[in-house]
């Protein structure tokens, strides 16, 4: 039996198949790319993460183990939508604000100043105080949210 070149067994034909000579659509991805951006971020974190990994110093404060016995004092300024200005409920003009604030600067420890606002005041009358307490000195001031409108001191 005398068999031609490239003939099977059975004196068949052995046919291949080459991509794209077939009407089927490819749906092998293409990872190339993708295996290209992965070696890419790879050297980026490579390269970076020695340098996140140095620690920064920070000082911390150092936890109290003996807080204050007496809490400090607290002076509660009211400033209503008006202008007018109580401390601590009472209904006071600037120029006493000027000398409460002196007095209150001379005690040691200084007490704490919560300044609160009716929600309408226009921003000067509150400035205003500010800007008194700080010229007096006082250190320890904050702003109170949410406060009510201080009722007036009985009438002695």
């Amino acid at each position: 039996m005398n068999k031609a070149p490239g003939r099977g067994p059975a004196g068949d034909c052995m046919a291949i198949s080459i991509k794209g000579d077939s009407g089927d659509p490819m749906v092998e991805p293409n990872v190339i790319p993708l295996v290209d951006i992965m070696l890419v971020l790879l050297i980026i974190f490579i390269i970076t993460i020695p340098v996140m990994t140095h620690a920064v110093k920070i000082d911390l404060p150092r936890d109290n183990p003996n807080p204050p016995d007496v809490p400090p004092e607290v002076v509660r300024i009211y400033v209503e939508y008006d202008g007018s200005i109580f401390w601590n409920g009472t209904p006071i003009n600037p120029q006493i604000l000027r000398d409460y604030v002196a007095v209150e600067n001379t005690k040691d420890p200084q007490p704490e100043v919560h300044v609160d606002a009716h929600r309408r005041v226009p921003y000067v009358y509150v400035a205003n105080v500010l800007f008194t307490l700080q010229r007096g000195g006082l250190q320890k001031v904050g702003f109170v949210a949410g406060g009510s409108a201080p009722e007036a001191a009985p009438a002695s």
